[in-house]
């Protein structure tokens, strides 16, 4: 299994070297393509301190990568799960920042009118146009409240360390994936970048057969029944942050062949597979996600991983529903070869 056949994205969490940062493989991918960066913003969100907000979101500087015709090539965004390798304390670089805000409809707005290549004390100032009020300046920091105080974004320094994480995302790649990956693969390596502790790597393939109801049910069945022996092929990284299993309720589920209410089970994207986009009729981005792969700095190494997942979700879209292991079982089981 060294080859895929399905259109795939890829989601490949790196580690800049010390003193570097994640422009500076956009900037060395652009060159040898020819092409051109153009920075744009990364939206995440993270648990608040401050009493009474449950999560503050934020925009972060991307980088947009495209070849000389314009095409993309990839996204370069933070990733907040990626800590450990990180040295507190310091001054950021390159004058970076991130903007935070405690409302997703709010922050949507932000980014539709700020300017990704504003400095921190400009960049809320088309916002604060938008409600009347002038951006003001406090220290380091720039925020904007509203004709009554209240606030509406705050823009702060990038935390020292936090230009390093490199999570690189991809378009869909139809063929080629170890070649393609590669082409992004190889400079990131003699740049000196590497693969941080909690890493990962997040497959995306095309949701629509996923939704099929037999086909919806034995995914659920395969990452939920499944899920001791997909960690142990996979060689799931066991620090890698936000996978969790699916809920016990969807697995019930599933057997009652009612899935409209998937909905309901406490169904999240930080699961081992993110079936989010498979039960809404507005999907944001219509994937399946795969997120159990370890991380890894070679086209190859990803894609042969990538291949034994993509056999495995063949096997859910064949309508006979998945059997639960039993004792000793391996997925060799599920698709008739031994592994």
């Amino acid at each position: 299994m060294d080859e895929l056949s399905l259109r795939t994205g890829f989601e490949i969490e790196l580690l800049a070297p010390a003193g570097s940062d994640r422009q500076v493989l956009a900037d060395e991918l652009a060159a040898r393509l020819g092409g051109q960066v153009r920075r744009s913003f990364h939206t995440d969100s993270e648990p608040s301190v401050v009493p009474g907000v449950g999560v503050f979101r934020h925009l972060s500087p991307a980088f947009d990568v495209v070849d000389a015709h314009g095409r993309p090539v990839a996204r370069l965004v933070d990733d907040i799960t990626i800590e450990a390798d990180l040295q507190p304390g310091g001054p950021g670089r390159r004058g970076w920042y991130r903007v935070l805000c405690d409302d997703a409809r709010l922050l949507r707005l932000i980014e539709r009118h700020a300017d990704p290549d504003a400095s921190l004390t400009t960049v809320l100032d088309p916002v604060a146009e938008l409600f009347g009020v002038r951006t003001e300046v406090i220290g380091r920091a720039a925020r904007v409240d509203d004709a009554r105080g209240a606030t509406v974004a705050v823009a702060m320094p990038l935390p020292a360390g936090r230009e390093r994480p490199c999570e690189v995302i991809t378009p869909p790649i139809e063929t080629g994936h170890a070649a393609a990956l590669e082409r992004l693969l190889v400079p990131a390596r003699e740049l000196g970048f590497t693969v941080p502790q909690e890493a990962a790597v997040h497959l995306h393939v095309d949701g629509a057969p996923f939704r099929r109801p037999e086909a919806f049910a034995n995914v659920v069945r395969l990452f939920g029944h499944w899920r001791q022996q997909l960690w142990a092929a996979l060689e799931t990284n066991p620090v890698c942050r936000r996978l969790a299993p699916l809920p016990d309720a969807l697995l019930d589920l599933v057997e009652t062949s009612d899935d409209a209410r998937a909905q309901a089970t406490g169904l999240t994207k930080y699961a081992d597979v993110n079936l989010t986009q498979l039960v809404t009729g507005t999907p944001l981005r219509d994937t399946l996600e795969v997120r159990i792969l370890p991380g890894a700095i070679d086209g190859p190494t990803i894609v042969r991983r990538a291949a034994l997942v993509e056999a495995l979700l063949a096997r859910c879209l064949d309508p006979v529903p998945l059997p639960r292991p039993g004792e000793d079982a391996t997925l060799g089981d599920l698709l008739g070869v031994r592994l």
